[in-house]
C-alpha cells in the first residue's frame, strides 16, 4: 500500500532541494532554454506552480484546469517573471498543496486529473513527486537522473512499465536494472513476439522509458530497443 504521508514528506523534500539549488540561480539563467523542447526554464518552474495549484483543485472538488488551452495559457504568461517572483510562486503553491494535503479525507476516494484520467487520492502525493523532481532534472543545472533518491527511480519505473504495457507498436520487454534495482516487463504480453531485453543502471532506463534519454547506454537482446509514445 502506498503511504501517501511518507510521500508528502519526500514532496516537500524535493520541493526544497529545488528551490535551495534555485537560490545560486539569476534572471538570465530562467531565460535559458531547459531540456523540455520549446520550454525556457521559466517555463519549467511556472508549470510546476501551476500544477500544485490545479492538485489543490483536485483535492477539492474542481476541475484540474479548466481547460487545456487555459493551462498552456497560463505557463506561457508566467514564464518570463523574474526569478525571485517565480520561486515564491513554487514555494506558496507547494504550500498550498501540503495545506490541503494535510486535511482530514478519504485518501481511498477517487479523484479527477487531466483529460478524464483518474486515480486514488492516495497516488496523488507521488505523482507530484514526479513533477517536482523530474522537472528539476528537465532544469539542466547540475541534479540528473543519477541524483534521484533510489526509492523514487524504482517507483518511477514501476508506474511507467505499466504505463507502456499493452500499448500498441511496442513489443514484449523485459527491462532489467543492472544495479539491482529491479526487473519489469512492459509492452505486448511475452508470447505475443519476441521478447526484448533491454538492461542497464536504473536511472539510465528511467531516462529512456521517461523520454529524457535516448536509450544509447543500454543493451539491447533480442531485437533494436522498443521505440515508446511521447508522454
Amino acid at each position: 500500500m502506498i503511504d501517501h504521508e511518507r510521500d508528502l514528506v519526500s514532496v516537500k523534500e524535493a520541493t526544497d532541494r529545488l528551490l535551495t539549488a534555485a537560490a545560486s540561480w539569476d534572471n538570465a539563467v530562467t531565460a535559458e532554454p531547459s531540456r523540455l523542447p520549446g520550454w525556457t526554464r521559466g517555463h519549467v518552474l511556472a508549470h510546476l506552480a501551476r500544477n500544485a495549484e490545479a492538485l489543490v483543485n483536485v483535492f477539492e472538488g474542481r476541475p484540474m484546469y479548466p481547460d487545456a488551452a487555459t493551462r498552456d495559457a497560463d505557463i506561457e504568461r508566467d514564464s518570463g517573471r523574474p526569478l525571485a517572483e517565480q520561486l515564491a510562486d513554487v514555494r506558496a503553491t507547494a504550500e498550498a498543496f501540503q495545506s490541503v494535503s494535510a486535511e482530514p479525507a478519504d485518501w481511498n476516494r477517487v479523484v479527477e486529473l487531466r483529460n478524464g484520467i483518474t486515480d486514488n487520492a492516495f497516488r496523488i502525493p507521488f505523482r507530484r513527486w514526479v513533477e517536482v523532481d523530474l522537472h528539476h532534472v528537465d532544469l539542466g543545472l547540475g541534479y540528473e537522473l543519477e541524483d534521484l533518491p533510489e526509492e523514487f527511480v524504482r517507483r518511477e519505473i514501476d508506474f511507467l512499465a505499466d504505463r507502456w504495457t499493452g500499448v500498441a507498436g511496442v513489443p514484449p520487454t523485459r527491462v532489467e536494472a543492472t544495479d539491482g534495482t529491479g526487473t519489469w516487463t512492459t509492452g505486448a504480453p511475452e508470447g505475443t513476439g519476441t521478447t526484448v531485453t533491454v538492461s542497464g543502471p536504473a536511472p539510465e532506463l528511467l531516462g529512456w522509458l521517461s523520454g529524457r534519454r535516448d536509450g544509447s547506454a543500454l543493451k539491447t537482446e533480442g531485437g533494436p530497443l522498443p521505440e515508446l509514445p511521447a508522454l
